[in-house]
């Protein structure tokens, strides 16, 4: 079983700004409350359509889905060719989206915010449940989503949390709070690692103060940039990526981590979510309403709900899918996070776009960063 590592997001400043300046070149301000685009017509798809006059071209992170997908599902759904084209962020992702009115893009996968934000500008067609029938096979956690309850516009890919992840062999006692990051104890201190990603630099923070994630107040974010300035001076490192790996050699002792990060099927590590609450972080497929081959690029969705192709995300990435049918499939190795039940996950809070307040924590970032 291959464990695929791969970098979903840019670092702290680049992110946000990315997001904001996709929606900004698209027109008009992102809002946090409405259907957007879904509240337009859909277009009327044709559920018998020939397919072999249709191609797809999908753009997705490198591994997060199996190499041998385009031919697969060109020989499963008769469809004339599918093309995969790799993005490394999210924010590539939306600069090939939102580049001009038509992007040549049937199919993308990007993180839950952003594909609200393509919505709310109008930018992805809603999704025709007729024409996906093994959306059936998804847990009913997955259409509660705070992005888009119902899957109207999208359908969920991977889902997870963030949290702790530790050695339980080198901690004098198990972390059960965000604090446990921000304040280290003595024996901790310049052993524990943070995220710079600019919204997961901030949940720590936000979490112990007992605020959202979501939050856009200037007085809470203000009171969470100082708890991570006087975080900083007792930090190993801002990491993002390599964090399992400085866990593993020892030496950190604890580091922030999404849960397919945390290398838990190694001795003596570790994966809590903290008292206080964390996220919920979902990666989703969408279809672009510039797309001409719709009916083919919901096929191809409901080709990969199949539970034997969407069970490979888990087997191979080790994300959590919420495909009911395909994690009944998946043999968790000892001390895997696969088993985390959906509910649970639902305690956490979904990270929303929040418009322009995104350059809030693009501020945030900079600053906790610039601090020597």
């Amino acid at each position: 079983m291959s464990r695929i590592r791969f970098t979903r997001r840019l670092p702290a400043a680049v992110a946000v700004a990315g997001l904001a300046l996709a929606v900004a070149a698209c027109g008009g301000e992102s809002s946090t409350s409405s259907d957007g685009a879904t509240a337009a017509a859909a277009e009327q798809l044709k559920p018998n359509a020939d397919l072999s006059k249709q191609s797809l071209q999908v753009t997705v992170w490198d591994g997060y889905t199996p190499k041998e997908l385009p031919e697969k599902a060109k020989e499963k759904l008769k469809v004339s060719d599918v093309k995969i084209g790799l993005h490394a962020t999210n924010e590539e992702a939306m600069a090939k989206l939102t580049a001009s009115g038509d992007s040549g893009i049937d199919v993308a996968f990007v993180s839950g915010q952003y594909a609200q934000a393509l919505n709310e500008q109008g930018l992805l067609e809603p999704i025709h449940a007729e024409l996906v029938p093994n959306l059936a096979n998804l847990y009913p956690e997955a259409g509660q989503l705070s992005y888009d309850k119902g899957n109207k516009y999208s359908v969920p890919y991977t889902w997870g949390t963030t949290g702790i992840c530790y050695r339980s062999d080198l901690v004098k006692a198990e972390p059960t709070s965000w604090n446990d990051l921000l304040k280290p104890p003595a024996w901790a201190d310049k052993k524990v690692t943070m995220m710079t990603t600019e919204r997961w630099l901030a949940l720590p923070a936000l979490k112990s103060l007992g605020f959202s994630v979501n939050t856009d107040k200037d007085e809470e974010i203000a009171k969470a940039k100082e708890l991570l300035v006087a975080a900083k001076p007792h930090l190993l490192a801002y990491d993002d990526t390599t964090f399992g790996d400085k866990l593993v050699s020892g030496e950190a002792v604890m580091v922030e981590a999404w849960d397919g990060w945390c290398p838990t099927t190694e001795k003596n590590i570790k994966f809590v979510v903290p008292k206080e609450g964390s996220d919920l972080w979902v990666d989703t497929m969408v279809i672009m309403k510039s797309s001409k081959n719709k009916e083919a690029a919901h096929a191809l969705i409901n080709y990969i709900l199949d539970p034997e192709i969407h069970s490979w995300a888990a087997e191979n990435i080790n994300y959590k899918v919420p495909n009911k049918a395909a994690m009944e499939r998946v043999k968790a190795p000892e001390g895997s996070l696969l088993g985390v039940k959906p509910a649970e996950l639902l305690d956490g809070e979904s990270i929303i776009d929040l418009g322009q307040a995104s350059t809030k924590y693009t501020r945030l970032s900079s600053e906790v960063t610039a601090q020597s």
